[in-house]
């Protein structure tokens, strides 16, 4: 059985598996595949599962709210939860929902759905420049006073932005920002994955070294881009070719590959790539999506795999 690792995170009676499993496909649909993934994930020390209100418009909520009531474990598990998230209305325009009242509305459908009376790291899902850091941290300031919110954090927003709004939490004396969670992996993104996301790049990083902010990377295995699948001329997803395919990271690809060989047995270019992310001379958690328990399986090896700074810079061609 792999050791994984944990960190911290202010605000928490709890630490985090490095290894945080995503649930974005998950339905009630397809319960028993939810449930056995799930399952397999907690046999094997995790503890902390990413969800979101706009995940198959609550569905995910839905799934593991069951989970959790049917196998009693609610207290045992880090659940990190996002609202805010913008909606595209008839015209197919992007209505930002960065508001008092969306986020309440948000927060109120996703405890009824998990079946639970606290969320332990609520994130804003998307960002807009146009409202005022302060006025963010002022309405947030009441669920975690009240319990329902353990740690507030962002998801997909400038450091920048971030660097304001725990400047004026300190002013206030409010509680900061305890979570920033960005794209993060070995693949260098062209372009953002989805509207109003953002990809750490190495400013961004530096920027994560120098805080110590714990940073939960979503797309942390770039949607598989080292897993063997893909290469220059197949393009089976549009999505992940638009993204990441680029010599740079056919580059990495090769290095992550060359550096598996290297590391022993059985090590694959993909568990290489998530190791990538669990390096970092920050604290990070690393959100994985598999679609299957043996890929789930598979990324348990990762936190083994050790990189030294040289090694994250080679594969990165920074060296």
């Amino acid at each position: 059985m792999r050791t994984i690792k944990y960190i911290s995170v202010q605000g928490l009676d709890k630490s985090c598996s490095q290894l945080v499993i995503g649930t974005a496909d998950f339905s009630r649909k397809r319960l028993d595949t939810a449930f056995e993934m799930l399952d397999t994930y907690v046999l094997r020390g995790g503890n902390t599962i990413d969800t979101a209100n706009a995940y198959r418009a609550g569905e995910s909520e839905l799934a593991i709210g069951q989970w959790l009531h049917s196998r009693q474990l609610r207290q045992d598990i880090v659940i990190i939860d996002k609202g805010g998230h913008y909606h595209v209305d008839a015209r197919q325009a992007i209505v930002n929902r960065l508001n008092p009242k969306a986020i309440a509305e948000d927060l109120e459908r996703s405890l009824e759905r998990l079946r639970t009376d606290y969320i332990d790291i609520y994130l804003l899902h998307r960002d807009d420049p146009s409202v005022p850091v302060h006025e963010i941290m002022d309405f947030l300031q009441e669920p975690v006073r009240s319990g329902l919110i353990r740690a507030a954090g962002v998801s997909n927003w400038s450091y920048q932005r971030i660097d304001k709004a725990n400047q004026y939490a300190d002013k206030k004396g409010y509680k900061r920002l305890a979570v920033n969670s960005p794209s993060l992996s070995l693949a260098a993104a062209n372009e953002p994955r989805w509207h109003g996301t953002v990809h750490a790049d190495q400013a961004y990083q530096e920027w994560h070294k120098k805080i110590q902010l714990p940073l939960f990377a979503w797309s942390s295995q770039a949607g598989g881009f080292f897993s063997g699948r893909y290469s220059p001329g197949v393009h089976t997803s549009g999505d992940i070719a638009r993204v990441y395919y680029n010599d740079d990271n056919w580059e990495r690809l090769n290095r992550a590959n060359k550096l598996a060989a290297h590391k022993g047995k059985g090590i694959t270019a993909n568990q290489i790539a998530l190791a990538y992310v669990l390096n970092q001379p920050y604290p990070v958690c690393a959100v994985i999506g598999p679609e299957r328990t043996e890929e789930l399986v598979s990324s348990f090896a990762a936190p083994d795999i050790t990189l030294s700074e040289e090694e994250r810079r080679w594969l990165n061609l920074l060296s």
